[in-house]
């Protein structure tokens, strides 16, 4: 197993833990050396999940995903939220974490789902200022993850390479680049995926996320579905080729939240994201 003194994510595979894996991982990770969770899934007070993540931590390095703070939303995040985020990383200290460029929450409700928002200075600032109070209440620097997207906004006055870009410079921020992300929202909007890469600000990325599809027929157009339910495409495993030749090595992330096979196959795309990271 790795050492995971320094907290830090090495540039070797990933996955999202899921806890039927448990005793798999322990067994045999194969090429798996680091592991994903989802924030919201780990801030109760004890019971099996915080018992497996405990020992883990203490075999694998550990990225702790949020998926419920709405940085994007208009209201002010929610204090509670943050604080037992904050002591999920304060006992784990996990080697990253990271977040959407999303929002989830409006007036009081929350809504199950990552909602996109305009790219214009009202959004950036807000957004900024957001991620500020993240980072100065965990005490560290967050990844801010890039959407899948499925429309665009009249208003936006900026690309959202050009965005996300702007936030790392006003926050200190990095990135998590998402290239399956990438390749639906190109999908979805007509746009090139290769020029998206080639106006990243790859020098900000601290972790690359692949993931599985769906397509639904819309007649003469292809919309895409991030939904994270099968293995990833072939297209997207190029795409994976071209980033990485811009990017250099970096953790690299299988995603499979839902429908999830047998760690078997989980492993094995663990390895075909091994050979991409070998060049």
């Amino acid at each position: 197993m790795l050492d995971t003194t320094d907290r830090t994510l090495p540039n070797q595979p990933g996955i999202g833990f899921k806890s039927q894996h448990f005793q798999d991982l322990l067994d045999d990770p194969g090429p798996v050396a680091w592991l994903e969770i989802h924030a919201e899934n780990y801030m109760g007070d004890g019971g099996r999940p915080l018992a497996q993540l405990r020992e883990l931590s203490a075999h694998f390095p550990i990225s702790v995903h949020g998926v419920g703070l709405s940085i994007g939303g208009e209201r002010q995040l929610d204090p509670d939220h943050l604080a037992r985020l904050k002591y999920l990383c304060d006992w784990l200290s996990p080697a990253s974490f990271s977040e959407h460029l999303a929002w989830s929450t409006h007036d009081t409700g929350y809504l199950n789902d990552l909602l996109p928002l305009p790219y214009d200075k009202v959004s950036l600032s807000r957004v900024a200022g957001h991620i500020a109070q993240v980072q100065d209440t965990l005490g560290r620097q967050m990844l801010l993850e890039n959407p899948s997207s499925y429309l665009s906004f009249d208003t936006s006055t900026m690309t959202e390479t050009e965005f996300l870009s702007e936030l790392t410079t006003r926050t200190g921020c990095g990135l998590l680049l998402d290239v399956n992300n990438v390749f639906i929202s190109a999908t979805n909007l007509e746009t090139e995926p290769q020029a998206y890469i080639d106006a990243f600000p790859t020098d900000a990325v601290g972790e690359i996320h692949l993931g599985g599809h769906d397509e639904e027929d819309q007649g003469s157009s292809r919309l895409l579905i991030d939904s994270h339910a099968k293995s990833v495409a072939d297209p997207v495993w190029d795409l994976l080729a071209y980033t990485l030749s811009q990017t250099g090595p970096a953790p690299l992330l299988v995603e499979w939240d839902t429908d999830v096979p047998p760690f078997p196959v989980l492993r094995d795309e663990a390895a075909r994201a091994q050979l991409a990271l070998a060049g």
